[in-house]
């Protein structure tokens, strides 16, 4: 039987990548207009929820079935309905609710910094910015700690699961660039005597000791404030955290600030780097590889970087033994090493 003859060349991917941001729009709308939480209680029309919205139909009907044909709704015998991943995460009534994260990843600030992405390139520059995210105490991140934590819960519960802190004293955990503190009050619940150190900017921290406080560790938290390359980090630490942090920077101020880390830990102290880690290709797997993309928009140097890059800059600060732990159902991965 003859194989089917190949349908050659096709525009089609151009097409839907020059217009990805129809998709955006659309799914920005739809979480702005609470559609997928008007469905939680099972299917609708489209007269429906304009009655449930007070937004005119035709409106609904457009944006409800482009979520369709994008995978975020179902639509069977003109009644609406929710997918699975929209029933957890987009309905506000679902305490996996990632709605307002779009708030940290809409921002104009990081939005912007892609408008002109040919120019960054030609001059090897931030858009419109010398620093970058990585300016001090830039803005960004007090609403990156107010909407992403709920999104970081699976990857902070699957690195805590990978160490037991030593039991034969108060443990001392440091928690770098600590934001929301989702890394670090995981490892502090799974350890009851741990003692957690939060470091950010003082804005930041307002929210990771709200959130320490609601988890209910306040009287085995404490906070440095201040640039992590440079303020006093204290000593003795069995456990450092550093999660999606070494991807802002250059593999040099990497690797410095690793030494600086090592100089704070117990001998035997373990550190936890979480990251979106690429294959030696740099192009697998997508979700991973691609995250250089954003820090080539947003940074002034940082990079995605492999394993054998991150076991490298670990082992030059002198730690050993690193390893690899993919973090599913998440894109990213714990690397750990030890002092």
């Amino acid at each position: 039987m003859p194989l089917p003859a190949s349908a050659g060349p096709s525009p089609q991917l151009f097409f839907e990548t020059i217009n990805a941001y129809h998709r955006t729009a659309a799914l920005k709308a739809g979480i702005e207009l609470d559609l997928f939480s008007l469905l939680a209680d099972g299917p609708a029309t489209s007269a429906q929820l304009a009655d449930r919205s007070g937004c005119p139909e035709r409106g609904l009907r457009i944006l409800a079935d482009y979520l369709v044909i994008l995978g975020f709704l179902t639509k069977r015998d003109g009644n609406y309905g929710l997918t699975d991943d929209s029933a957890l995460f987009l309905n506000r009534k679902s305490p996996a609710y990632m709605g307002h994260s779009v708030r940290f990843l809409l921002d104009p600030s990081l939005t912007g910094a892609f408008e002109n992405l040919a120019a960054t390139i030609r001059s090897g520059r931030v858009h419109n910015s010398e620093h970058g995210t990585t300016a001090p105490d830039h803005p960004v991140w007090t609403e990156f700690a107010r909407t992403m934590g709920p999104m970081m819960g699976p990857a902070a519960e699957g690195a805590a699961a990978l160490v037991t802190l030593p039991a034969g004293h108060s443990a001392r955990i440091l928690d770098v660039s600590s934001s929301h503190g989702t890394f670090g009050i995981a490892f502090a619940r799974r350890n009851p005597r741990a003692h957690l150190v939060a470091l950010d900017w003082e804005a930041v921290l307002a929210v990771t000791e709200e959130n320490a406080r609601a988890a209910g560790i306040a009287d085995r938290f404490s906070k440095i404030v201040g640039n992590a390359f440079t303020v006093d980090l204290g000593r003795d630490y069995d456990l450092v955290l550093v999660p999606n942090f070494l991807h802002h920077f250059n593999v040099a101020e990497c690797t410095r600030f690793l030494r600086r880390i090592h100089a704070a830990m117990r001998p035997g102290g373990r550190v936890v780097i979480v990251e979106f880690v690429p294959d030696e290709d740099r192009v697998t797997p997508p979700g991973a590889a691609g995250f250089s993309l954003v820090m080539l928009g947003t940074t002034p140097e940082g990079d995605a970087y492999t394993f054998a890059e991150l076991g490298r800059m670990l082992a030059d600060a002198g730690f050993s033994a690193p390893e690899l732990h993919p973090l599913p159902p998440t894109l990213q991965s714990a690397v750990l090493a030890t002092a």
